[in-house]
């Protein structure tokens, strides 16, 4: 597919995406009708506010500006974020804040567990920001809070959102044999974009963690997802898709990138719903069990649903 060479606000080059198949080629502006929406509130949304700040927890909701955070929190719903607000990384998308984390709080897995159960939730997803000042990445933290949520809220399933541990696989061997229902770990964008996108990353790197992954718990989902509108082309979306079923990843998210501020990475272009659509449908092709493809769709989005494809399930 042909692209445009073009220069951002921020002196990168990047690819100008072509018109793409369903005819919509949007740039970067005005947001799109189909991408506002309603102000998080309602009885749910304050009383779950309340118990997040009196166990002293965060939520990537709150820390990454999720759009979806209104509808999530009012079906009682949330991504909890372990390990503190502080991220050592400085991925150009995300609104997390970059610097030295604080130490550890090891009481923090038996404080999610509290919350899991207080919320009476049967599916939770807990991620964290990257500590890679950490021996092992913080795997033990995702491991523990595992085992007291097992311990707190038997049949409640469990999703993680983890980091690439920067490669070391006994950190994630250790995740593994806690035994999560589903494993997600996200390549976010097009190999070519890693060095303006998420520098301190490899995409070869998350794929391999992906398939390491389900070769040490087979009966694991994996899960990856990206953002479009970051520069990256139709073909280069595609190509990911067929990566990431290469190496066995059952569920794949698809939604827009969204700039957090002026700071952060310019969006390219808007997708359209019917490109999304289109998205899906090339994602199902390829044999995904689950492909969740929207402009507002973030990683844990839907995740409620996609635990009911778990072997441990059935």
């Amino acid at each position: 597919m042909a692209a445009n060479i073009m220069h951002n606000e921020f002196g990168v080059i990047t690819l100008e995406p072509a018109p793409s198949p369903t005819g919509g080629n949007l740039t970067r502006g005005r947001r799109p009708e189909w991408l506002r929406v309603r102000a998080a509130d309602s009885p749910k949304y304050r009383e779950l506010m309340q118990l997040f700040r009196g166990q002293r927890l965060h939520t990537v909701c709150e820390e990454a500006r999720c759009p979806n955070m209104g509808e999530c929190w009012g079906a009682g719903t949330a991504t909890f974020l372990m390990m503190g607000d502080t991220c050592t990384r400085s991925c150009r998308f995300c609104d997390i804040k970059t610097g030295r984390p604080a130490p550890l709080d090891w009481q923090e897995p038996n404080r999610i567990a509290q919350s899991v159960k207080a919320m009476n939730l049967r599916h939770v997803v807990i991620t964290s920001v990257n500590r890679d000042e950490q021996p092992d990445g913080g795997a033990w933290v995702f491991a523990e809070s595992i085992h007291w949520i097992r311990k707190l809220v038997p049949g409640c399933t469990i999703e993680v959102l983890i980091p690439d541990f920067k490669g070391d696989w006994a950190a994630l061997q250790v995740v593994m044999d806690a035994h999560p229902e589903i494993l997600n770990h996200n390549t976010e964008t097009a190999p070519r974009l890693y060095r303006t996108v998420r520098p301190q990353a490899k995409y070869q790197r998350s794929l391999e963690l992906l398939r390491r992954a389900k070769q040490m718990d087979p009966e694991a989902l994996t899960k990856s997802g990206i953002m479009v509108g970051l520069g990256e082309t139709w073909d280069e979306i595609l190509q990911v898709m067929d990566d990431l079923r290469a190496h066995d990843v059952d569920i794949m998210t698809i939604g827009q990138y969204l700039q957090p501020s002026r700071f952060h990475l310019p969006i390219v272009r808007y997708y359209t719903p019917d490109e999304f659509v289109r998205l899906k449908e090339e994602g199902e092709k390829r044999g995904f069990k689950w492909v969740e493809s929207g402009p507002l769709v973030r990683s844990s989005y839907h995740a409620d649903g996609q635990a009911h494809l778990s072997p441990r399930r059935q």
